[in-house]
Parts: C-alpha cells; structure tokens; sequence
C-alpha cells in the first residue's frame, strides 16, 4: 500500500492544490493529513473542504484545535490570524449544512493513531497536539529516549514544518542526506513529513511523503506552487501579517 502523509497546510490553497495534484500522479491507495489545516493562510474554508473530501484520516493539530477553543501559547501574529480563521468559519452562511459539517469535522478529529508498527500524530508522542520535535532534540539525549519510549516503531509527526527522522541513535537525518529515501527497518524513529503550506527548512517548496507500507520505506517529495498568489491573498487580509505571505517566498 502506497499512503501520502501530508501535514501543516495552514490555509494555503494554491500549495495543497499542487500537493494533491502530484499525489495524483504519484498514485497512491490513501492520502493521510496529520493537522493544522488551518491557521496563518487566506484559505482555511476551501482547504478544510478539501481535507474532508480527500483524506482518509486526518489528525488534529494546534491550529485546528484553536479555531475551536481559545489559543492558548499562541504570539500575536498567529493569534490574530487564528481568529481572523474562525470568523470565517463562523460567518460563512451560504451553504449552512456545509458549515456544520465543518465544525463537526474539526470537532472529532483525533490527537493520535495507532496502527501496531506506525503512529500519527501533529505534535509528538508524548504530546499528539503541542509539542514541538526539533532537530536539535537530538542533543538531548534523555528527552529523545523519552519520546523513543512512547512508540512502537515509527512516529510520523509535523508541527515544526522541518521535514526530516529522528533516529533512535540519536541523529536528525535531512531529506538531502538521504536522498530524498529512507527504509523504516534500521530501528525505531520519529519522521516528520514537513510541511505543505509553509515550509520552514529554507526549501519554499511544499513538502509530503509517500509510505510503502510493503517496502517499509518513505520518500520526500516537494512540490512548487504559486507561492506569490498565496501572499497576494495575504496582503489582502487586514488581520493577516504581511510577514505570513513573505515567508512563503524563501521557506522560512
């Protein structure tokens, strides 16, 4: 089975568009969405509607978590744009059952799943939604045996929009240095996905992976997209920061 685990599209449209389109030719059995569908972008109705008709499963993130109740950690610019994103979902009238099912959908989405070998989840293992995993994690060595300690086997995760695995040797591995491939059988480890909608590794491309479940094996992809509209749309937006649509356009 060929899965593509997507994550952190944060209402980037022209991004998840792209994304899914790739995926698309790729040909895969199922489309996997590990959070933050929402948050920072111009887009978060149609990528929710989007998420909803896709994927198979979907994991909730921090942002996804906010738009329902207060945001809670959250600096200036992504607590605005958090609530800029639930007044849309609030005031969208033209297709009331649509907006329902919206909410019902955030609304029960899961912190974490479990499949044996494989778990889901935003954030981390022992924190599904809010925790952060970066690649200087691998420095400290006693938190990384504790997050080891939580998983089976392997651990796909986003949150930081750092595409890249955790080895239980204690190494952070990039996609360029593995070229872009890497087998699941060496040992445990914790995988990132990256991001779709807002990179964050100096790369502007929108970044997935694809899971070989037979082969036990993943590959990076990235993906261009028209990063200069989705910031246009940005600057549009009063309660959006202008920052957000500027950092679209170096991957930061």
């Amino acid at each position: 089975m060929q899965r593509a685990i997507i994550s952190d599209i944060h209402g980037n449209f022209e991004a998840l568009t792209a994304v899914l389109g790739r995926i698309g030719d790729i040909g895969v059995d199922e489309i996997i969405c590990l959070g933050d569908i929402i948050g920072y972008g111009p887009n978060p109705l149609e990528c929710l509607d989007t998420i909803i008709d896709r994927c198979q499963l979907t994991i909730l993130g921090n942002h996804d978590q906010a738009a329902i109740f207060d945001p809670d950690g959250f600096n200036p610019i992504a607590m605005k744009a958090i609530y800029w994103t639930r007044e849309q979902l609030e005031n969208d009238t033209a297709d009331l059952e649509q907006a329902d099912r919206r909410w019902d959908f955030l609304g029960e989405l899961p912190r974490r799943h479990d499949e044996g070998d494989y778990l889901f989840v935003h954030g981390s293992p022992r924190d599904p939604t809010n925790e952060y995993v970066f690649p200087e994690t691998v420095y400290e060595r006693d938190l990384l045996a504790l997050l080891m300690s939580r998983i089976e086997h392997v651990c796909f995760q986003g949150h930081t929009h750092i595409p890249g695995i955790f080895t239980e040797s204690g190494a952070f591995v990039t996609p360029d240095e593995c070229d872009h491939y890497f087998r699941l059988d060496a040992g445990k480890c914790m995988l990132n996905v990256g991001s779709v909608g807002q990179p964050r590794d100096g790369d502007a491309r929108s970044c997935f992976v694809v899971l070989d479940t037979e082969e036990r094996s993943v590959r990076y992809h990235r993906v261009e997209y028209d990063a200069e509209k989705t910031r246009q749309k940005i600057y549009g937006i009063p309660d959006l920061d202008n920052m957000l649509g500027d950092r679209l356009m170096t991957g930061r």
